[in-house]
């Protein structure tokens, strides 16, 4: 009986996220799991750094970086309604939705699974050799498509 309410509980969120973000349900849901996972990571590798442990200072800036990254979508949304009220107001569809929001989306689970990644590498866990610049390139192509090119500062 537990396990049905439970069920229950999880299908009712997801389809209410779902029916809110349409199109974005997908995107939105893997930058959060992978935002969860980025801290978690963090939060373990912290110990196998020589930069030292956890302190509440690194703990609080990533929890702010996190919500950043939300508040970054949420302009990618913005600019996408702008655009779509532009090309309204000027006689034209536009033929597509929300495209901006799911590259920006996209842009911060790739950094968010590289970091993932860099986060195990400092634990310790082997990864595939090709996992790294395989994310690296997807992030590079979710760049290339808006034709700006990120500050290399790596």
């Amino acid at each position: 009986m537990k396990t049905n309410s439970v069920k229950v509980l999880f299908t009712a969120i997801g389809s209410f996220l779902s029916s809110i973000l349409g199109i974005l349900y997908v995107p939105v849901l893997l930058m959060v799991v992978c935002n969860l996972i980025d801290y978690i990571t963090g939060l373990v590798a912290a110990k196998y750094r020589t930069d030292g442990g956890i302190s509440s200072y690194k703990s609080m800036k990533g929890i702010t970086k996190k919500v950043m990254m939300w508040l970054l979508v949420v302009v990618g949304a913005i600019i996408d309604q702008v655009l779509a009220y532009a090309s309204a107001t000027l006689g034209f569809a536009m033929p597509f939705t929300f495209l901006v929001v799911c590259i920006v989306a996209i842009w911060i689970i790739c950094n968010e699974i590289i970091s993932i990644l860099e986060n195990m590498l400092d634990i310790g866990v082997e990864i595939p050799g090709f996992l790294l610049p395989l994310v690296k390139n997807i992030k590079r192509q979710a760049e290339g498509v808006t034709g700006i090119e990120e500050d290399k500062e790596e």
